[in-house]
């Protein structure tokens, strides 16, 4: 039911966008049709990476999920100085689909913490767009600018604002930030139209490319066979259900990786391929290089971004030395 909403809403929005345009010019311009699909298709994927998808609010014997928002805000009317009650209103009332309470709810938190919590402004912006898809180019926009230059990494913003940018025809910038939310790993069913826009806003589509069959069996050939393990130590301290990521980057440009792959914590000891199909980014290819720095990391967020208290292996990969590399787990980020 969660997700049928989620589709309602999301093509709600963007006809809210379009028609507006198209009772104007009665032809819905290139770039208002760009926008239409990357909303609703990427949305969905954006929603499966960061949100709460699998999120049950019907089975027998739980609170409904109604009445639990219901109760937080007669709590919150008592204590209206609870910043982070106001943030969790929000995002439980954006997950039931009431836009305008959700909007409401975290203008009381960005007050409180005086604007200056990034993915805080991240939200709002993120509500005021789901209420409005035309204010990308308003003060959603505004706000993803804002959250962005606070949290410069935080993956809402990076997706949103590179909508915001894209809108005001910054298409650079706005495959800059889709590169750098496509080097946190979202879904693989995302990665492709991601790939496909940044190429476009650069002006990279590939002519002459190769079929997709030939394409996918050059692709599939690893670069490098990653033995990755836990060590002793580390073994204790990580939930067997944490996102693992193994990245491959260049040493001299870590940022944003050359290829990540995710896998759980519960899957390892194992043996990770890394090959060509793992690129982030168009056109930088693993096997273009001529060693690469390989970083196993695991992350009790979930992000492949490093947080203190996270562990970590790392190792040079040189193709000329062989095509495996071994990484031990073992140490922590303070």
């Amino acid at each position: 039911m969660l997700w049928l909403l989620l589709g309602i809403m999301l093509l709600a929005a963007c006809l809210m966008l379009v028609w507006p345009v198209y009772r104007r010019h009665h032809r819905i311009p290139l770039i208002s049709a760009a926008m239409l699909v990357t909303v609703t298709g990427l949305s969905v994927g954006l929603y499966s990476a960061i949100g709460t998808p699998h999120a049950d609010s019907a089975q027998p014997g739980k609170i409904n999920i109604e009445e639990a928002v219901a109760n937080l805000d007669a709590r919150l009317q008592e204590n209206p100085d609870d910043v982070d009650g106001w943030k969790m209103l929000g995002r439980s009332y954006m997950e039931i689909g009431n836009l305008p309470k959700a909007v409401a709810s975290l203008e009381k938190a960005v007050k409180l913490e005086a604007s200056g919590n990034g993915e805080t402004l991240i939200m709002l912006g993120e509500a005021l767009f789901r209420s409005d898809t035309a204010s990308i180019t308003g003060r959603a926009g505004r706000l993803f600018e804002s959250g962005l230059a606070l949290a410069p990494s935080d993956p809402r913003g990076l997706f949103f604002g590179g909508l915001a940018a894209a809108s005001r025809g910054a298409k650079l910038l706005a495959a800059d930030r889709w590169e750098k939310f496509l080097a946190q790993a979202p879904p693989m069913d995302m990665q492709d139209a991601l790939r496909r826009r940044i190429a476009e806003w650069r002006g990279e589509e590939a002519t002459g490319a190769p079929p997709p069959t030939a394409r996918s069996e050059a692709e599939s050939a690893p670069v490098v066979s990653v033995n990755v393990r836990i060590g002793d130590t580390a073994a204790s301290g990580i939930d067997p259900d944490a996102s693992v990521f193994i990245i491959a980057r260049d040493p001299e440009k870590p940022a944003p990786p050359v290829a990540v792959v995710r896998r759980r914590a519960t899957e390892l000891p194992a043996v990770v391929a890394i090959g060509d199909s793992n690129a982030m980014i168009p056109g930088r290819l693993p096997s273009a290089y001529a060693q690469l720095e390989i970083v196993v990391r695991v992350s009790a967020s979930g992000k492949p971004l490093a947080q203190s208290g996270d562990w970590f292996g790392q190792g040079i990969f040189v193709p000329d030395n062989g095509q495996s590399i071994s990484i031990v787990v073992d140490q922590q980020v303070p």
